[in-house]
């Protein structure tokens, strides 16, 4: 079985060009048959055509909501706009989402979608943590989402999150989400299920307590990328080293899709 995470730049190369080539990299992702792959950094309006693009069941989950300055726009309106050059704008229209591909033989029993930085938890985190104001504001700019999903294949079932911290120099904001993930998945799984959570994760094994926590007994999960902030941990599961793609994997006609290189492990 394996699992991987992708955040896709909203299908930018690496470095950004006037065009993008989202439904390229989404087949990228899928062509070697994954169980199932975790996205970030989608354009809204990418949700639904990714079953059609892969032929996988996805769920996503919308984070940064299309607009036009401060009107809400539809998805559409968002990609039009986007196509007047994609490495300038990028999600400036077209908004931002996060997304599970789940491969055809696995059936969904379950789904939830978790605000990792919902407006309570800010509020009380920042009051803990004694966060200035600049860094409370910059927090909440963004909605953050985490997607937790109950799979079953044959006689077992996966619990597999995929989230997106955010990304800002004071780290303490996204070790919070990855608590407060950790935290959702952990009571949303059975005693003894198998639990995945993937996704950007903004934090590295160096500057994330909270990341070097859960792969303690405390939590028990293992897995996380020695370097760079994107990971694939699990519990209860017997699985590889995460590998990241070379370079040359994710090189199409000449150009390197996202600014991101897929994470994967292989599980028994």
């Amino acid at each position: 079985m394996l699992i991987r995470t992708w955040n896709v730049f909203h299908g930018n190369a690496h470095p950004p060009e006037r065009h993008a080539f989202l439904e390229q990299v989404v087949r990228l992702a899928t062509e070697d048959a994954p169980a199932a792959v975790c996205l970030q950094e989608l354009p809204a309006w990418a949700l639904s055509r990714l079953e059609r693009w892969t032929g996988f069941r996805a769920v996503g989950a919308v984070g940064a909501r299309p607009s036009v300055g401060p009107f809400p726009a539809s998805a559409e309106v968002g990609r039009v706009l986007t196509d007047l050059h994609h490495g300038r704008l990028r999600s400036l229209f077209a908004g931002q989402a996060n997304a599970i591909l789940v491969a055809p033989e696995f059936a969904l029993v379950d789904e939830r979608v978790l605000e990792l930085n919902a407006h309570d938890f800010r509020r009380r985190e920042s009051r803990r943590l004694g966060l200035r104001p600049v860094t409370r504001l910059a927090w909440g700019k963004e909605r953050r989402v985490c997607i937790v999903l109950r799979l079953r294949a044959r006689d077992s079932t996966l619990v597999l999150a995929n989230l997106h911290g955010t990304s800002f120099p004071d780290k303490r904001l996204a070790n919070a989400e990855l608590f407060r993930a950790a935290t959702f998945v952990d009571a949303f799984a059975d005693p003894g299920e198998r639990v995945v959570l993937a996704g950007d994760f903004n934090l590295t094994v160096r500057n994330s307590s909270f990341l070097r926590r859960l792969q303690t007994p405390e939590w028990a999960f293992a897995g996380a990328t020695a370097t760079g902030i994107d990971h694939v941990l699990s519990r209860n599961l017997d699985g590889s080293a995460p590998t990241r793609w070379p370079v040359e994997r994710r090189r199409v006609a000449g150009r390197v899709l996202s600014d991101h290189a897929p994470v994967e492990r292989r599980f028994e």
